[in-house]
């Protein structure tokens, strides 16, 4: 159990005399991480609408969490089931964007990457602490249990996906679903918006946006080359801050904003992990980036790049290794700015190689999500429009 009280909520014993609603289908949002909850937030929408349908979240583990996750959770506003709790109902669909805790809930379940792809693009895990074997996110070690394969559907980003399912889990081919990018499909749909992103992140007509993009670990852009927000704030471009959330969830958002202290004093925005880094991403006039999906999805949409760290070793031909290959990198020993333009004036559009392996299914996400979590709960698809929303304005902080 995870120590914390129990929520009178409308599923369990005697739920039939608490609800309003009666008759709804229960789904169950895993958050074991807030790259996980980010993800979902944007396939959330395709449900919410839908009277017939609870939402239902949880933060799944009983004796760790990351930093900040449960306020973030119960930000949202939902209704929020203790684990200990939700690990003893049973629901028509859970869905989850991590393979956490997958193994105890009840129900079927659909599992979706949390950023680019399920393959990934580093060759070892960094959860294994030294790993000498290759994986990936489709291995059958995360994805059955006691020879029982968990998911129900397997959201895949690109047929290629399913080829490597099938060597590493061909048991669980029978569950993949091509799904493609929701993220890049609205990151590509809200271009049109750009105008109003830049001005909601104060910046003046004529000015250049230059956007630091961080994953997490040593070998980030935060990690490897700190000096560059330093470096950027004295350029006179106004500068915001990318940061993956495990790197908050990790050191504390108040050791975060100390360290990066003099650099917010100069100018520079940062911009917080939950809502607004996608809309950074099209508002800029270039990005300084690193291996992880942030930087991905704002070359595959069209924002000028360049990378500024050595990666860890990548699969071949993964999105991560389409991005090195195609993507100028910073020196670090030469002068900045003329890099930056020379980067942004030679730029000549979205990075269509990388665009083509990130998503098989360009612009048709939100429908094959959508038609996927009705045919598992059994339900009939709605008539109305399918929402694409754009992607958020950013709150600056």
């Amino acid at each position: 159990m995870d120590g914390q009280a129990w929520v009178r909520g409308p599923v369990g014993v005697d739920a039939a005399k608490r609800v309003t609603m009666a008759g709804c289908r229960s789904v169950l949002v895993m958050v074991p991480t807030m790259t996980a909850g980010t993800r979902l937030s944007e396939v959330v929408p395709l449900l919410e609408a839908d009277h017939r349908i609870q939402l239902i979240y949880t933060v799944p583990g009983a004796m760790e969490r990351w930093h900040g996750l449960d306020e973030y959770v119960h930000g949202l506003g939902a209704m929020v089931l203790p684990w200990g709790q939700a690990m003893r109902e049973r629901y028509d669909l859970v869905l989850t964007a991590s393979h956490r805790e997958i193994e105890h809930v009840r129900g079927k379940v659909m599992v979706l990457p949390h950023g680019v792809g399920n393959a990934m693009s580093r060759r070892y895990s960094r959860k294994a602490g030294g790993a000498t074997r290759a994986t990936t996110g489709l291995d059958r070690e995360v994805l059955t249990y006691r020879g029982r394969v968990i998911p129900s559907a397997i959201m895949l980003s690109h047929e290629a996906e399913l080829a490597i399912l099938r060597t590493r889990c061909p048991e669980a081919a029978h569950t993949a679903v091509v799904a493609g990018d929701i993220c890049l499909d609205r990151m590509v749909a809200s271009r049109r918006f750009r105008d109003g992103y830049r001005e909601a992140l104060g910046v003046r007509e004529g000015e250049c946006l230059v956007t630091i993009s961080s994953t997490w670990g040593t070998e980030s852009t935060f990690g490897q080359h700190f000096e560059l927000y330093q470096r950027l704030s004295k350029q006179g471009c106004k500068v915001a801050a990318v940061l993956h959330p495990n790197i908050t969830a990790a050191h504390g958002r108040a050791a975060v904003r100390g360290w990066l202290g003099d650099c917010i004093r100069a100018g520079l925005t940062v911009i917080p992990p939950d809502r607004g880094w996608q809309a950074a991403m099209v508002a800029s006039d270039l990005v300084i980036g690193d291996h992880g999906s942030s930087t991905m999805y704002a070359a595959a949409s069209g924002t000028p790049t360049i990378i500024a760290t050595d990666p860890p070793p990548l699969w071949p031909d993964s999105p991560a290794d389409v991005l090195m290959r195609n993507t100028p990198r910073l020196d670090h020993g030469a002068k900045l700015w003329p890099q930056l333009t020379k980067a942004m004036a030679e730029h000549s559009g979205p990075d269509a190689e990388l665009a083509r392996v990130i998503t098989g299914r360009p612009g048709e996400a939100a429908a094959i999500l959508r038609s996927t979590m009705y045919w598992l709960l059994g339900l009939a698809e709605p008539t109305r429009a399918l929402p694409m929303n754009p992607v958020p304005v950013p709150w600056t902080s």
